[in-house]
């Protein structure tokens, strides 16, 4: 501060600084609250999903169990089964936050091993494996997507932060400096004149 000029011209400069950093503190404040209503929405989901994945991973599990009982274990049985790389990763912004999205592009399903030696509890557990790699699918998207917007609330708060407490309270103190160093001046040449005047008109 105690490099600023008193001038008239520093001071309107300090001021257009205060106004747009207070603009900026309001903008990273509406970021930063947009931001926590996504987040908590997205929470929302995930609980509902992790509770669906809970669900249906005991009743995959069930279902390998007896598939293994009745036909032995499957393991050669699910090579027959190809690999699925369906999964594509695209993405959206939120207020600049890239949040990861991953469509179901998986196809319909259909039983790729024979008949002859499986049995439907095969079949049982391979629709429910299906279901739990696309509930997997959802987790991964939206868990992915809370922790981004998170780390995204950290990075606002502390800018926000930083505007609040430190940048606007420096503009104050310098626009304070330089309108009490202007006022100062302007009674010292105020009195100056007086003085001048008293002289003159003896």
């Amino acid at each position: 501060m105690a490099a600023v000029l008193p001038t008239k011209g520093n001071l309107m400069a300090a001021k257009r600084s205060r106004a747009l950093a207070l603009t900026g503190y309001e903008l990273m404040d509406r970021k930063r609250n947009i931001l926590i209503r996504e987040m908590m929405s997205l929470m929302d989901t995930a609980k509902a999903v992790q509770s669906q994945i809970d669900t249906v991973f005991a009743e995959a599990y069930q279902s390998l169990q007896r598939a293994n009982i009745k036909l032995g274990i499957c393991d050669r049985i699910a090579e027959a089964v190809d690999v699925d790389d369906t999964l594509n990763i695209q993405y959206r912004s939120v207020m600049g936050v890239e949040l990861p999205h991953i469509p179901d592009n998986a196809p319909p399903p259909r039983l790729e091993y024979g008949f002859a030696s499986t049995s439907s509890a095969l079949d049982e557990c391979y629709i429910k494996f299906r279901q739990v790699k696309d509930l997997i699918r959802q987790l991964a998207e939206v868990e992915t997507s809370i922790y981004r917007l998170a780390e995204a609330i950290k990075k606002s708060q502390k800018r926000a932060n930083a505007l609040k407490n430190i940048v606007i309270p420096g503009f104050d103190e310098t626009i304070r400096f330089i309108t009490d160093a202007l006022e100062e001046k302007e009674r010292e040449e105020f009195v100056r004149l007086k003085v001048i005047k008293r002289q003159t008109g003896q």
